[in-house]
């Protein structure tokens, strides 16, 4: 849940626009409204990126887009774990020799061991570590259906 804030919008953006038409300094400006001159600087800066004075900062649709990006990229990195796990417990399948996965945190592939990720795949899918094709079927499940 996030933070309830502590001034409202209406008055920040009273004060950003009374800095901005009187000219006077923000601190003074602050003082006068009874908030944080910080707080004022900041909405002051957010104000003047939204309109395009300020060419240096983020506006509001840059930064919800940023958001929104980064998120996609968290998603596709934890496929992408899955999808190595779920690789690299195929390749000791196919190959006995090979006795330890490169990912971290994972064990042994003598004991079954794959990393935290998929082994919280399987779990949830109550797959039967002898039966690999099961495994993979979970896993494409669960990139199906979006974790």
């Amino acid at each position: 849940m996030p933070r309830q804030k502590k001034y409202p919008d209406e008055l920040l953006d009273r004060g950003a626009r009374m800095v901005a038409d009187s000219g006077r300094p923000i601190a003074h400006v602050a003082r006068d409204l009874g908030i944080h001159h910080e707080s004022l600087r900041k909405w002051v800066r957010k104000a003047e990126a939204d309109a395009g004075v300020r060419k240096d900062l983020l506006n509001t649709e840059e930064r919800e887009e940023l958001k929104a990006l980064r998120g996609e990229v968290r998603e596709l990195r934890r496929a992408n774990d899955i999808l190595k796990s779920a690789s690299a417990f195929f390749a000791a399948e196919l190959d006995p020799r090979r006795t330890k996965c490169c990912l971290p945190g994972s064990l042994s592939l003598r004991g079954r061991g794959l990393s935290p990720l998929t082994l919280h795949a399987s779990r949830r899918l109550g797959a039967d570590w002898g039966d690999a094709r099961s495994l993979l079927v979970g896993i494409a499940v669960l990139l199906i259906a979006g974790l």
